[in-house]
């Protein structure tokens, strides 16, 4: 089906390739799609649920019907657009969504029970009986669902992230995107263009028409060439732009091997499969064309109807005509551009099918006015179609419908942040809010303007207004000659009639569907939209949307303006979960937080656990230490006997400045602190507005208006969003503003009877009593390099915390534990930390979980009387003074049994096990090698009113069921001599 002297890829290498396990030849430059239509086949898929014949119906990303998997064993990809994938020899693909062929699918009996599986049968059909839903209907459901198929080997093949950032963002390189793009050029400004397909130009590689007198595709040579020759100008094809984000942040998607041979992948190239971009713009032009959007009639389709524009790109770029007799049908003047280019070529026209009876004639071929196709015939490929005007019906023999319904701007990305598109009623499809991503400028058929010269003019004006905003000053170039024709138009959106008349193909979502969702009350087009599955394949509707809301508009009475349209989110197109996670292959999607010190950690045998958003080191393992505790307990015993060293850098550290910081943190802390002298620190307990505590720490005064505010690890991101809310919706009057700086500090914790001598012999001040007592700050000096020192403790010793900016960190830790260890001390990991502040009754969000009080914590002390806080008021309610409520207290076992568990309740030793009878929880347990015993935090009901009594401990997990004394939650030095020593 090749058209001698055609196309942009003629005298190509030719390269060889199989489908459906049928080898065929292609040459360099074809997708899938056009090697496969110049081959002469068209049966390429099924669709979801129907199973339905499936052919090839656009040329672009928004392809719904020809999905194929490419590559074999772990490497095999589904779900890949033929339209994309580009033919390099050796490419192996093949239809998914069938069994045992393409030609012959069993599941195709599904088609004959579409009566009883129209929309919404899933939420009539399965919801009785009830008990099979589990047994029977959720299974086969889950086997049915899906399009393609993972090999369901890990895949080993490389991906890749990076970032780029530049002064201009140009989306799509059509004409009004490369005009965008030598304008910025021309002015000296950062730009990337980036281009979704594989070469440049957009539709202009697609038309047979000419700009400055010069066919367009060597105008965009010429362009190109001059873009390729600025250093501050960066050509990305096959690079998707997939999704927009606050502060100019946009995602993409770079195809980067996929149309090499696995000889020319990473292991020889050094060229990854994909490489997912965050790319930070200045400022944005977006010009992404338009999608062409089909008509519905019954049986459109059939494998051989395509779109009028796909046919066209097929002809012009590839060399490919899709028939041997093409009809056409279309609503519009664009679509007879294809009949012309067609004609040209030597390719026979059955007819050209226009439903206005004012479309313009056509020279060189005859247009039946005022007709609509309103059927068509072939299971496996088309045959015939029917046309249907005022004289009656009568069949066409053909091979290739293209039609055409009209074109959508893509307006996908502009509405990423929430912002709906608006009806523009001259070209019938929706166009995008000004103003609807922040620094954009839409340019070209994006924007709605459907000609070559308009796109061009557009390209190059949203440039210079781009740049004006960034005060970056550019010249408008002087405007290439290009065809200016009017789009016209008269909407038709479905041909009435009997039968399935098709808006979505691949989820297989018929005009009917639409209307019975408005009958059975879905007349939001959210409802509809999940009601039918319209749109929700994997072309996000890109095809079928905007028929169906104008089917849902007539059905429900309302203009399509009044019926609106559905939520676009990113990614714009599908996007591979191993892109987005590169370099993280087979660690999960949490993101990974290491602190300053962990290479260090890592070589003294550190073993890391998850802590919040962060790695820490559990414990250290030393030689002959064959089980956490033993490691454990030494940490322990050394901090209690020598020094120890911890990194406590995930403690959320919040700057504090201005002239009202003192009044902000008497509102958030229940205690004063704006009586807290210069280089004092002082512990703090915040609460809910509804009285519970939220969070406790520690606040450093380092100068008149200076604070530096410490949170738990767990409560970093909270708290700051807290005192957000305080200070613009509480106190907006307040002069204070604040800074998340836990990323700037490294900071390690000092701990143990040695720890002054150590700290002292390391920083060029002075350490004593006298000018660091016990809550003592101040600034220091550490190996030339200017720190911060807290006196301050979390495990019941002598200790200090020393914090250094966070390049620093790995130093200063290596060389704080080298000199532990000369000491006779080390590193202490979480495990001997949690044992530590154990010992000393000390909480962390263990206890406060979100369910307890400052009376519950033995706290109620630490609510000034002189000043109110937020939350204060409500915390005094009469049930949450209630002397029964579950308080604060220690465990420690008896008698033999020695084991604590966290999580177990607590009951009264002669009572039955059951909830009625539930006394408490265990909060925090562990192992305390400086007593001999377990020990336990717990919240029992008139805790601090049961010291001495038994109360029977019970984890049914963990098979735990033992006697414990209730003691005071402080097990260790009460009086509190050795930290304050």
């Amino acid at each position: 089906m090749r058209i001698s002297g055609k196309g942009l890829i003629s005298g190509g290498r030719r390269v060889n390739f199989s489908f459906n396990g049928v080898s065929y030849m292609g040459q360099e430059g074809d997708t899938l799609a056009s090697a496969l239509l110049a081959n002469g086949v068209h049966l390429v898929g099924r669709s979801f649920k129907y199973h339905r014949p499936r052919g090839i119906l656009t040329a672009g990303s928004e392809e719904p019907n020809a999905l194929v998997s490419v590559g074999k064993g772990a490497a095999q990809d589904p779900n890949i657009r033929a339209t994309q994938q580009e033919v390099f020899e050796g490419l192996v693909a093949r239809s998914q969504n069938c069994w045992p062929s393409v030609g012959h699918d069993v599941m195709a009996l599904n088609d004959l029970a579409a009566p009883f599986l129209g929309a919404g049968f899933y939420y009539k059909t399965f919801m009785w009986p009830a008990p099979l839903w589990e047994k029977l209907y959720e299974p086969v459901i889950r086997r049915a669902a899906g399009l393609g198929a993972l090999s369901g080997s890990a895949n080993t093949e490389p991906y890749e992230k990076a970032f780029a950032f530049c002064d201009l963002l140009v989306i799509g390189s059509g004409p009004a995107g490369l005009m965008a793009a030598l304008t910025a050029g021309r002015a000296g400004a950062d730009v990337i263009l980036a281009e979704d397909d594989s070469r440049m130009g957009g539709r202009l590689l697609a038309e047979m028409e000419e700009i400055d007198d010069k066919p367009a595709h060597v105008w965009v040579a010429e362009v190109l060439a001059e873009l390729a020759g600025l250093d501050n100008v960066r050509l990305m094809t096959r690079t998707a732009v997939t999704g927009a984000f606050d502060q100019g942040t946009y995602s993409a998607l770079e195809r980067v091997s996929h149309h090499l041979p696995p000889s020319q992948s990473l292991k020889t190239a050094h060229r990854p499969r994909e490489c997912f971009w965050r790319i930070a713009a200045r400022a944005t032009v977006l010009a992404a064309g338009a999608i062409e959007r089909p008509v519905a009639f019954r049986n459109n389709d059939r494998p051989g109807i395509m779109t009028a524009g796909a046919v066209r790109a097929y002809l012009n770029r590839w060399g490919v005509a899709p028939g041997e007799r093409i009809t056409l049908f279309a609503n519009n003047d664009d679509a007879h551009r294809t009949a012309r280019d067609l004609v040209a070529a030597g390719v026979h026209i059955a007819a050209v099918i226009d439903s206005r009876h004012d479309a313009p004639d056509g020279r060189d071929f005859s247009v039946i006015k005022g007709a609509v196709v309103c059927n068509t015939s072939g299971r496996k490929r088309l045959e015939t179609i029917t046309l249907r005007n005022v004289s009656g019906e009568e069949k066409i023999q053909t091979d290739c419908l293209a039609m055409s319904g009209g074109w959508n701007p893509s307006v996908h990305l502009t509405c990423h942040m929430n912002a709906r598109p608006v009806w523009n009623r001259d070209i019938a499809a929706f166009v995008p809010r000004a103003g609807a991503v922040p620094g954009m400028v839409v340019a070209g058929a994006a924007n709605g303007s459907l000609s070559t010269h308009a796109a061009l003019a557009e390209g190059a004006g949203a440039a210079v207004a781009a740049l004006g905003q960034l005060g970056i000053t550019a010249e408008a170039p002087a405007l290439p000659r290009a065809c200016d024709a009017p789009y016209r138009i008269s909407p038709l959106w479905a041909v009435p009639g009997k039968g399935r008349a098709w808006l979505d193909f691949q989820n297989d979502v018929t005009v009917k569907d639409v209307a019975q969702a408005a009958q059975e009350n879905f007349r939001s087009v959210e409802h509809m939209k999940r009601y039918t599955t319209q749109g929700m394949a994997t072309d996000q509707g890109k095809n079928s949307n905007v028929a169906a809301l104008a089917v849902l508009a007539d059905a429900t009475g309302r203009s399509i303006a009044e019926t609106g349209v559905t939520t676009f989110r990113p990614p714009f197109v599908p996007t591979t979960i191993a892109a987005m996670g590169a370099g993280a292959a087979g660690q999960g999607f949490k993101p990974q937080r290491y602190l300053t010190s962990h290479r260090t950690s890592l070589k003294r045998g550190a073993a890391n656990t998850e802590v919040g958003l962060w790695y820490r080191a559990s414990y250290f393992a030393k030689e002959g230490e064959t089980t956490w505790r033993q490691s454990c307990d030494r940490e322990v015993m050394m901090v209690r006997n020598a020094v120890g060293v911890c990194d406590v850098s995930t403690l959320g550290k919040i700057d504090i400045k201005g002239p009202d910081a003192a009044k902000l943190l008497d509102l958030i802390y229940t205690n004063l602190f704006s009586t807290l002298k210069i280089g004092r620190v002082r512990y703090g307990l915040m609460l809910r507005e509804d009285g519970f505590v939220m969070d406790d720490g520690t606040t450093a005064r380092l100068g008149q208006d200076h604070y530096v505010m410490t949170t738990t690890t767990a409560a970093a991101g909270q708290v700051m969003a807290h005192l957000e809310y305080l200070s613009q919706v509480a106190r907006p009057d307040l002069d204070v503003r604040f800074t998340s700086v836990t990323d700037q500090w490294a900071q390690f914790a000092v701990a143990g009877p040695k720890a002054r001598a150590l700290i002292d012999a390391l920083v060029a001040e002075e350490i004593n009593g006298e000018t660091y007592p016990f809550m003592a700050c101040g600034a220091i000096t550490v190996g030339g390099v200017a720190g911060r020192l807290f006196r301050i403790s979390f495990s019941g010793e002598h200790a200090y915390e020393i914090a250094v900016p966070a390049r620093y960190g790995e130093a200063l830790f290596d060389l704080l534990v080298t000199r532990a260890e000369a000491e006779g001390g080390g590193a202490y990991g979480m495990e001997a930390l949690n044992v530590l502040r154990i010992e000393k009754g000390f909480i962390t969000h263990a206890e406060i979980n979100g369910t307890v009080t400052a009376f519950d914590l033995g706290m109620q002390g630490m609510i000034s009387k002189k000043k109110s806080c937020w939350g204060k008021v409500l915390s005094e309610r009469d049930g949450l003074m209630d002397e029964d409520r579950m308080r604060l207290v220690g465990l420690k076992p008896k008698g033999a049994a020695q084991e604590l568990s966290a999580g177990a309740h607590l009951f009264e030793p002669d009572m039955t096990v059951e909830r009625v009878n539930d006394l408490g929880y265990v909060t925090s347990v562990g192992f305390s090698p400086t007593l001999g015993h377990m020990i336990g935090l717990a919240m029992l009901s008139a805790g601090p009113d049961r010291l001495g009594d038994t109360v029977r401990l019970v984890d049914h997990t963990r098979g735990v069921d033992t006697l414990c004394e209730v003691v005071d939650p402080v097990f260790f030095d009460p009086e509190g001599g050795r930290v304050r020593g």
